[in-house]
């Protein structure tokens, strides 16, 4: 059975190497390879560990039975916000050999809660708009609220956003389906 609960600092290391790597397999072919290749889990475990330092409960981890992490999410206020969605979803990263085990979702709900728990009521994230697991977005609901053109890495990349304006109906709407989630 997985668990979602709050990231600790000792958590760092292992939030970085899932960082790392699902960037290089999900974004291959999507973003330079040379920027891929010099991703340093070094410099993620770092700027993970700060962020679960200065800002407590906006990381959430998804560990196995064994307790292992084998996945990891972070939320909070939108970085301006669209169609009056107020959160953010800012990453959700699952190990490849753990996907399609419902980590993400789980990981995801938790994160809804965590919004909801900051009086942040609604939420979108940003996605690359040619990575296939945006449809997994879709899948639990997310509408298409938004599309931008970033620059990135020297090139530019089409990302779009996914809303859902109402996070107490999207938990409801998923403990229907069976999902568990923790709250605030």
């Amino acid at each position: 059975m997985n668990r979602v609960r709050p990231a600790m600092l000792v958590d760092a290391p292992a939030i970085a190497r899932i960082d790392v790597e699902t960037w290089r397999s999900s974004y291959a072919g999507l973003l330079p390879d040379k920027y891929l290749v010099e991703l340093s889990e070094a410099a993620r475990r770092r700027q993970w560990g700060a962020e679960i330092a200065h800002h407590p409960g906006t990381v959430l981890v998804a560990a196995d039975a064994m307790g292992r992490v084998r996945g990891f999410g972070s939320c909070g206020t939108a970085r301006g916000a669209i169609a009056g969605l107020a959160g953010e979803i800012f990453t959700l990263y699952v190990a490849g050999d753990h996907q399609n085990r419902g980590m993400g979702r789980e990981l995801l709900l938790g994160l809804f809660a965590r919004l909801r728990a900051r009086k942040l009521e609604s939420a979108l994230v940003w996605v690359l708009r040619d990575n296939p697991s945006r449809f997994f977005y879709e899948r639990l609901g997310g509408k298409l609220v938004g599309r931008r053109r970033l620059p990135f890495a020297g090139q530019t990349v089409d990302t779009v956003a996914y809303g859902w304006p109402d996070l107490a109906a999207a938990l409801k709407a998923q403990a229907r389906t069976g999902g568990s989630f923790p709250e605030g």
